[in-house]
């Protein structure tokens, strides 16, 4: 069947991609000809591409790449041809004023580019006729841009290469119409090369350019053109000490500049220096600006004249020799006039080297750490110098423009990770960077006018092929992200387009998944253990014995999401079979063993404590799931893609304490009882067991939440046991009767415990019991249900001594006059948040005035019932946002009954341990006592003060909530 391609607001090759509003002809590209359309092949022929050869060498190199692409696609070669043009189906690809025969086809009005000529970066493909077809560009990477472009629409995906995604077959292709493209939305855009020592660096070192022995221009060649297909223009090299410095590598720099990379440097790395490896303390002497001024100004100039004809941005002031403090400064307040100095003998020596008009050269600041605390002291940083503002590292950006910032002609933009070393945990393995928090904060960013500037920090590069090609996207066309929900539809988008939309259905809810479980708790963070200093793992705050067992319901998520890619590797077709693997089967099946590995960990030991035989099982499952993942790990280097990847994947960066074998206790079993019983919300304690004359009992049942509970009925010895329960006639059980033999999961059976309500009279209380025997033994357990009577109220309700809440499942949303809450769709362990919008700045010193916000701020009011007096507080979730800039915090009010607003600021400063645990479980947390209240109906009110709250939830507690470490599901009246 035929396969059509339409540009204009629709799909293509799995993106949105906007038309400009001059464009009056839509590009098709189409398996069969619609009548005067240019045949790019055919079983019988294949086009070939002019090309002028004084034009752009990245011009080349897009046009190779993009014959490699065509005979991947159609098994044909395209010839490169750069003499006269010929009648036979030609594709001109070439620069506005560097390519003859583009700027013949201008003259001869065959071509208009009046839409994109002196614009950035920008192209126009368009069908002249049924034998020529041309691709201009604007600029060189304009034209670069547009050429893989085209290669996208043929099925190719910019990782083609970098993660073997092979295209499909097409017998011919016909194109007929007219593309041009917009302006990008971010002027520089592209990604830092970070942490290599584990991946990129061996790989490149070891396996893919072993005459370098390095990160050379080879693999920077490999970086360039995943850059180009990704419409990027930036690279910060790798810089870390295993990695020779960028400039010292012969033929780097010169790769740079044929694929018209733009080069810049990290915070770290003022004026394209890279300190680590070429700042030499015993023969240069300290790195500090006071003490040793005229060499390091010599050790500036030397890189400055060397780079005076590279196309680049300078990285301008000063830290430490690596990602630490200036050297020689006291404090913040002593840094800001030496960093101004710092600043005219930069752009001096960048004058006097490369343009005296110092403003025309583009230069970045970036506030990141303790230099964020320099400027708000007051540093006067150059009007036409990028300020780029950092996230905290996690995700999270800790500020951006206020409304003087926003005017200053240097404009503004973002340092952001998918991937970090450092205090409090590295997360150098996986991609666990939630798409919907990706697209808040960058969005965020770009309508608060930071639109210069956007870096990635990526690590090796992979396993973040997804967070890359969003990040990009988005900074290339922000467009489609405007619209809060587009993060679901992008992924799915891109898993189209390497898998067909059949086959995106299944795995776009699978990656979805996996990010809010990496969400909730990356996999890098599931030994609770912290890093500066590295502390040993512990055991995880999941509940083992409330709410259903919070460690199994997130050990059967990710045994759910294994099963699928599973099953979904058995389907792939063989050349989809390694880009499935990288993309999705090892990030999904490493996340889904790591968390085994502790929650199973987890488990021997608590059931152990019970003297269950099924610890034992546990162990082995903890032991096993580490052995996988060396497993899967070892096939990812020397088996994936015939070794291509060697070295490439590491499952223990830095050998944290996280990645090692898991500490398992022994366990010593009391064989006596032979069997016994555990239900929902016991909890052994060591001094006791389950049926040892403890009185056993479920949590309370009534109507209105009609709950449900498990029972674990288990062997404590390696014998076999028929057992058997007999109920009250209200009481529904799983199951009644059962054999337990001493073998791994046999040996323990969970029952679900519910209530016929049918039975039970109205506004009466039934109190029973369930009682397990086995031979001469019996085993009560208690079981209360109590039947309610609240009268016509709708709204959440109090179960056994807490309410659950989620933010968006309001009762009433009063918009006011200066604020508002907004559904935030994606995002949050609930799914969904609400997101408070910014207040008119002229209001911002109203923001600690209750009387001012009761009466002029949007709350959101959540009607909830509780069944008896009782002392109350309520515990409010947010994500762990920072403020939007320097005249806010992250406020908001809360309010009972309409009484007294208290507020609320999660606001957090520097790398605090409440930072710290935010960041490490994506979640803030506040509790406010609140008065004793009644029993009956009652109204929580929240709020809205700072701009950028997400609120994720509230908790309140009446007596009766027990810990957990996820989301408690909600307390609602349950018909």
């Amino acid at each position: 069947m035929s396969k059509k391609i339409t540009v204009c607001f629709v799909l293509i090759a799995g993106f949105i991609i906007r038309v400009s509003a001059q464009q009056h002809h839509q590009l098709e590209v189409n398996e069969y000809n619609k009548g005067n359309s240019f045949k790019l092949f055919s079983v019988a022929s294949v086009s070939s591409i002019m090309l002028d050869p004084k034009d752009a060498k990245v011009v080349s190199i897009a046009s190779t790449a993009f014959v490699k692409d065509v005979e991947l696609v159609c098994g044909k070669q395209m010839k490169i041809d750069t003499g006269k043009l010929y009648t036979s189906p030609t594709v001109i690809a070439g620069t506005i004023g560097q390519s003859k025969w583009i700027d013949d086809l201008v003259k001869s009005k065959l071509l208009d580019v009046s839409a994109i000529r002196n614009k950035w970066e920008c192209f126009i493909i368009k069908v002249i006729s049924p034998t020529k077809l041309v691709i201009a560009g604007s600029d060189p990477r304009g034209t670069a841009f547009g050429i893989f472009h085209l290669s996208k629409l043929l099925g190719v995906s910019p990782w083609v290469w970098w993660a073997d995604a092979i295209p499909a077959k097409k017998t011919q292709i016909f194109i007929s119409g007219s593309y041009i493209s917009h302006e990008p939305s971010v002027k520089y855009r592209g990604i830092f090369l970070n942490d290599e020592d584990w991946g990129l660096q061996p790989w490149a070192a070891k396996t893919f350019e072993p005459e370098t022995g390095d990160i050379g221009p080879k693999t920077y060649a490999k970086v360039f053109e995943l850059l180009l297909r990704l419409k990027a223009n930036l690279i910060w090299p790798a810089m870390h000490p295993c990695t020779k410095p960028f400039f010292t590598v012969p033929g780097n720099k010169k790769i740079a500049e044929d694929y018209a990379i733009i080069i810049g440097t990290s915070h770290a790395e003022p004026m394209l220096r890279n300190n680590v490896g070429e700042w030499d303390e015993k023969t240069m002497g300290q790195f500090n600006y006071t003490s040793n001024k005229e060499r390091v100004l010599e050790y500036w100039n030397e890189r400055v004249k060397e780079s005076r004809n590279l196309n680049a941005i300078y990285t301008i002031g000063m830290r430490g020799v690596h990602d630490s403090k200036m050297e020689g400064v006291k404090d913040a307040k002593d840094a800001v006039p030496i960093l101004e100095d710092i600043f005219k003998d930069q752009r001096k020596m960048l004058a006097d080297c490369i343009n005296k008009a110092v403003t025309q050269i583009p230069q970045a600041f970036t506030a990141y750490k303790e230099v964020l605390e320099i400027y708000d002291h007051g540093l006067k940083v150059p009007e036409d110098v990028t300020l780029v503002w950092p996230d905290d590292n996690y995700g999270y950006i800790e500020r951006l423009n206020n409304e003087e910032e926003e005017k200053r002609s240097g404009g503004s933009g973002v340092y952001y990770h998918a991937s970090y070393w450092g205090r409090p945990h590295d997360y150098l393995w996986l991609s666990g960077t939630h798409p919907a928090l990706m697209q808040e904060e960058m969005m965020k960013a770009y309508n608060n006018g930071s639109r210069r500037l956007w870096v990635l920090n990526v690590g090796d590069i992979k396993p973040l092929e997804y967070n890359i090609q969003m990040f990009l996207d988005m900074a290339y066309n922000a467009k489609p992200f405007e619209k809060n929900d587009f993060a679901k539809q992008h992924l799915f988008n891109w898993t189209a387009s390497l898998f067909g939309k059949e086959k995106a259905k299944v795995i776009q809810p699978v990656l979805w998944q996996y990010y809010h479980l990496a969400y909730e708790r990356r996999p890098e963070f599931m030994g609770w253990d912290q890093t500066e200093p590295i502390t040993e793992t512990g055991y995880t705050t999941f509940n083992h014995f409330y709410y259903g067992d919070e460690a199994q319901k997130r050990i059967d998520c990710y045994q759910d999401l294994e099963n699928k890619v599973k099953n979904l590797r058995g389907q792939m077709a063989p050349k989809n079979a390694a880009a499935f693997y990288q993309l999705i089967y090892y990030p999904v099946v490493g996340a889904s063993l790591m968390n085994k590995k502790f929650l199973y960990r987890d488990k021997s030991y608590f059931y152990g404590k019970q003297n269950r035989l099924s610890s034992l099982d546990y162990a082995k499952q903890s032991k096993g799931a580490y052995d996988s993942i060396v497993s899967e790990t070892n096939y990812f280097n020397n088996q994936l893609s015939g070794g291509k990847w060697k070295y490439m994947m590491s499952m223990e960066p830095r050998k944290l304490p996280v990645f090692l074998p898991p500490e398992l206790q022994s366990v010593s079993m009391d064989t006596a009882s032979v069997w016994d019983v555990a239900p929902e919300g016991f909890v052994t304690k060591d001094s006791s067991l389950p049926g040892s004359g403890t009185q056993l009992h479920l949590p309370s049942f009534d109507n209105l939440n009609k709950q449900q509970y498990f029972i674990d009925v288990f062997l404590t010895a390696n014998q076999t046991v028929n057992w058997k329960a007999s109920v009250a006639p209200w009481i529904k059980l799983s199951t009644t009767k059962g054999i337990l033999t001493p073998v791994a999961g046999k040996n323990q059976i969970r029952l679900c415990v519910t209530v016929d309500w049918n039975k039970i009279p109205l506004k009466s209380s039934s109190n029973g019991k369930i009682i397990f025997e086995s031979g001469d033994r019996q085993i009560p357990v208690a079981v209360s249900a109590r039947k309610l009577e609240v009268g016509n109220f709708k709204g959440f309700i109090e179960n056994n001594g807490y309410v659950s809440i989620y933010p968006v499942h309001y009762s009433v949303l009063k918009k006011q006059k200066y604020s508002d809450w907004n559904i935030l769709p994606g995002l949050g362990y609930t799914g969904n948040g609400l997101i408070s919008k910014e207040v008119p700045v002229e209001h911002k010193n109203n923001l600690n005035d209750t009387s001012w916000i009761k009466k002029n701020s949007s709350y959101v009011e959540y009607d909830f019932y509780t069944l008896s007096p009782a002392d109350a507080s309520v515990t409010v979730f947010t994500v762990p946002t920072h403020p939007l800039n320097n005249l806010y915090s992250m406020r908001y009010g809360v309010a009972v009954d309409n009484g007294p607003l208290k507020l609320v600021d999660f606001k957090t400063y520097g790398r605090s341990e409440e930072w710290k645990q935010d960041v490490l479980r994506n979640r803030a947390q506040k509790t406010i006592k609140l008065f004793s209240l009644y029993k009956g109906k009652h109204a929580l009110r929240i709020y809205a003060i700072d701009p950028g709250v997400i609120l994720d939830g509230m908790l309140i507690d009446l007596g009766g909530l027990k810990t957990a470490y996820g989301p408690i599901d909600e307390t609602v009246i349950r018909k």
